[in-house]
């Protein structure tokens, strides 16, 4: 009889997530990625207020690097109109997970369907199955709400929150953080990807408690309207001071040097390479992954995903 497989448990939500699931689905693991319902903006923002439903956004992206079919059905299930009429910006494959949610009447059966559909490795879970707003309290105390229009006010964020207060995950979701071996925040916009999944109150209450290991992934680059001159520290401070509790084992920071060229590039949305403070983390008590973690996509820094799918599944505890 085999051995079940480990179970691994990744916390996020944009571009970061879905770059780093294409590289742990080569992995023999039982996968369930448990992906922010936040958005607002573009197709995603344009569906939620139309038909009243999650965005779908972050999650068609997520069911894209887990699927295992043909590439010419992931290409259609990514294709975004570009037609001067109301398909305008729309990807088909929002179009079709809000289809799914008006056919079985609700969100998070459409994603269980949408997942047999495009044979997808492990588990997607929305961290919530209904719309959730995101709003930021800046250091001014003004509220600005919207995750679309957080990184945009120009001001520092003191903290974000989500309404409405009562907001009820999917037992699924609950029942994959209970069960995990390991689980990993990030990477992803620390105040827009990924804790507005640690705010959903049960989701937050049990990452914090569980035994699981927790790991976290630090962002490359600071984000402008984010963490304009956050340390990897500070990203971790952050994330603490939401939860009210410190919970994360392990934090993977890059040593590569960036080049100038990017870094001229970079600096013109304000944004530069995350100092990795290490001492600051040890004091936290942290262990401390350090290692060459970044590629490029043109010009774009991205986690290299074969290689940090590769020290996360070495961080997974032996059974």
């Amino acid at each position: 009889m085999n051995d079940p497989q480990p179970k691994v448990v990744i916390i996020g939500g944009g571009t970061g997530l879905s770059v780093l699931l294409r590289g742990l689905k080569r992995h023999p693991i039982d996968l369930t990625a448990i992906v922010t319902v936040a958005d607002d903006g573009g197709s995603s923002g344009r569906l939620r207020n139309e038909l009243n439903i999650p965005p779908p956004g972050d999650i068609r992206n997520v069911l894209a690097a887990l699927s295992d079919v043909e590439p010419l059905v992931e290409s259609l299930f990514q294709h975004r109109f570009s037609t001067e009429n109301e398909l305008y910006g729309h990807a088909l494959g929002n179009l079709m997970i809000a289809a799914l949610s008006s056919i079985t009447g609700d969100f998070g059966h459409a994603i269980q369907e949408m997942s047999r559909v495009l044979n997808v490795r492990g588990k997607v879970l929305p961290a919530a199955n209904e719309s959730v707003i995101l709003h930021a309290e800046m250091e001014d105390q003004s509220i600005v709400s919207g995750e679309s229009k957080i990184p945009y006010s120009g001001k520092r964020i003191h903290r974000v929150f989500l309404t409405p207060e009562e907001i009820k995950p999917l037992p699924e979701t609950i029942r994959a953080i209970q069960e995990a071996d390991l689980i990993i925040l990030g990477p992803g916009s620390l105040y827009t990807s990924i804790l507005p999944n640690l705010l959903v109150p049960e989701i937050g209450e049990e990452v914090c408690t569980v035994k699981a290991k927790k790991v976290y992934i630090c962002n490359l680059m600071t984000q402008a309207g984010e963490t304009l001159d956050f340390t990897a520290a500070d990203h971790v401070k952050a994330i603490y001071d939401h939860m009210n509790c410190s919970f994360i084992d392990t934090i993977l920071v890059n040593k590569e040097p960036i080049p100038d060229r990017i870094q001229e590039i970079y600096k013109e949305e304000m944004a530069k390479p995350v100092v990795y403070d290490v001492n600051k983390l040890k004091s936290m008590g942290l262990n401390t992954i350090i290692d060459d973690i970044i590629t490029y996509d043109d010009s774009i820094i991205r986690h290299d995903t074969a290689k940090v799918a590769e020290i996360l599944v070495r961080l997974i505890p032996k059974q």
